[in-house]
């Protein structure tokens, strides 16, 4: 499964638990003008975020069984852990959820 399937499926099961979630869409894209446009989110951001049930946020990267973090990705984790706001890497929807329902900082770093 690509990242981007795996995304897709835990989007599914996010839905499914009736938790509020959005893919975020990073990157530059050169416009007809010549100009960039640039998404504007810091570097490292992670894949998914959102809120689930109770309204606590929590910020998933995801990550293909092999995949590994990032510099950058590395650093927007330290600032999570240092806030203590619920984060991790998930391989699966089984993760994802188990970081959610956990409310765990960092799993999979």
């Amino acid at each position: 499964m690509t990242e981007h399937d795996i995304q897709n499926t835990i989007r599914l099961a996010f839905s499914q638990r009736h938790y509020l979630c959005f893919r975020v869409n990073v990157g530059k894209v050169l416009m007809q003008n010549g100009r960039w446009f640039d998404t504007g989110l810091p570097k490292g951001f992670p894949d998914l975020f959102g809120y689930d049930n109770l309204n606590k946020p929590f910020f998933i990267e995801v990550k293909s069984k092999i995949g590994k973090p990032g510099s950058d990705q590395l650093r927007f984790h330290k600032m999570l852990t240092d806030r203590g706001i619920c984060h991790g890497i998930a391989r699966s929807p089984e993760e994802a959820i188990a970081i959610v329902k956990g409310d765990l900082i960092g799993y999979g770093y």
